[in-house]
């Protein structure tokens, strides 16, 4: 459960069009789909505006106020329920409009929002609190109607500008070669910042304001993480929407903390798949707790599709058994050295050579080389080039019995739940990953630039 929120004290003058005009834009990857507030702006229970994402993952804006005529609600159809991609979502208020519709515009991956399951507006000419002297303002939870709904996810470049209203195309714009919508990582208001404005989580987990102001923040509680995975390259994570019979109850950090549940077999699979001729991908799995029948490596779907599913028991999974074993289609045999809660395992996947490899604690099993291309010394297994829903998949599972077993995965983000690693990898520009141990000679993380270099 997330408990991480960030705050900050409005102090100083007001700008002209303060409670009339004003833009919210952040750049958000959910993680937990339950209700969650990332912005209010709050001076009491009778005046505070909130954007939310309520439990139906609808988005919803909704302005609390005293003043006649100020507080209104907007709840989207749109469902926000995608953990693997980066939602750009503006909130874009004028209420000196003469028509109401356009007094509150919402946008979304540069496209507005049309579609409503409810809709009120302001009056003209209404005051929207989100900010203005004696305010407090929070990030990742609200504190009207009782502290909570914490979000549960990451965040980059949250902007407020302060006295305009503006377009989303100050903040991204569409790629010309792919057509989609890509992050602007400079940004110029129309008019300017206003007193209020301001511009965190750029570039990183900095709470210091990157607009002209200095309208910093502060950790209200919790720990804010510094990850790699960012609008301009995603990185993987579990997939949390793939829990076949709910086996998996535990997911946490972004949906890189998992732990398996119940007493049969389950397996979890990353969201980004590694295409099964080409590409080589290296990421590692810390194993923190559990009793034993742990494998770990990957599989060629994407979750169980009947009850005693695990990976390793189909043709399409190889796996790294706690016991030391290697796994296929059901079948084991000897490989390495047993692992225990606390070690960590490597795996690297030569698809264009169609070898993977395991190795514990930055030692490769098997006097294995994943270097070593064609030849594949040391390889684990050599994989099938036909997995059955066309990609691989890192994966973990519980293959028996009634232990909880607890993964912390590391795409390249560089934690093992909140735990920075020693950060002995090598990593580019153009890929960026950090790991625990070396990775080896052309391999990549398992991001969108990873799968694209």
């Amino acid at each position: 459960m997330a408990s991480t929120f960030l705050t900050r004290t409005v102090s100083g003058s007001d700008s002209t069009y303060t409670y009339k005009r004003n833009t919210v834009s952040v750049w958000l990857k959910r993680s937990g789909l339950g209700d969650a507030c990332f912005f209010e702006g709050w001076y009491s229970n009778a005046f505070a505006t909130q954007v939310y994402f309520d439990s139906n993952t609808n988005l919803t804006i909704n302005a609390a106020s005293s003043t006649a005529g100020s507080a209104f609600q907007i709840v989207t159809n749109r469902k926000f329920r995608d953990i693997n991609s980066w939602y750009h979502i503006v909130i874009s208020i004028d209420t000196t409009d003469a028509t109401s519709t356009d007094r509150c515009k919402i946008y979304v991956n540069g496209v507005r929002e049309t579609s409503f399951a409810s809709a009120s507006y302001p009056n003209q000419n209404a005051s929207v609190q989100w900010s203005g002297t004696g305010n407090t303002q929070f990030v990742g939870r609200r504190e009207s109607g009782g502290a909570g709904l914490y979000y549960d996810g990451a965040m980059s470049y949250l902007a407020y500008i302060d006295g305009t209203a503006e377009l989303p195309t100050i903040f991204g714009e569409t790629d010309t070669t792919t057509g989609q919508w890509k992050i602007k990582t400079s940004i110029t208001p129309s008019v300017a910042w206003g007193n209020f404005g301001f511009l965190i989580l750029k570039d990183g987990n900095s709470l210091t304001d990157a607009s002209p102001n200095s309208n910093n923040f502060t950790v209200g509680a919790g720990t804010l993480t510094n990850y790699k995975d960012c609008p301009s390259n995603v990185f993987s994570t579990m997939n949390s929407l793939a829990n076949f019979e709910t086996q998996w109850a535990l997911f946490e950090n972004n949906n890189t903390y998992v732990r398996s549940a119940g007493t049969g077999e389950a397996f979890i699979a990353s969201t980004l798949g590694i295409p099964p001729t080409s590409g080589k991908f290296y990421t590692e799995v810390k194993y923190t707790q559990g009793g034993s029948a742990s494998n770990i490596g990957i599989s060629g779907r994407m979750n169980p599709t009947a009850a005693g599913d695990y990976v390793g028991n189909k043709a399409d999974s190889y796996v790294y058994r706690q016991n030391g074993e290697k796994k296929s289609d059901d079948v084991s045999s000897s490989y390495g050295d047993s692992y225990a809660p606390g070690d960590i395992i490597g795996i690297a996947v030569d698809a264009t050579n169609s070898k993977i490899y395991f190795s514990k604690n930055g030692v490769w099993q098997n006097s294995g080389n994943p270097e070593s291309g064609a030849t594949g010394t040391g390889a684990a297994f050599t994989i099938s080039t036909t997995p059955t829903d066309g990609f691989y998949f890192m994966a973990c599972a519980k293959e028996s019995g009634s232990d909880k077993n607890y993964y912390a995965w590391n795409f390249g983000n560089g934690f093992f739940q909140t735990s920075a690693v020693a950060d002995n990898s090598t990593a580019t520009a153009s890929t960026p990953g950090v790991f625990n141990y070396a990775v080896p000679t052309g391999y990549q993380p398992l991001s969108t630039k990873g799968l694209n270099a």
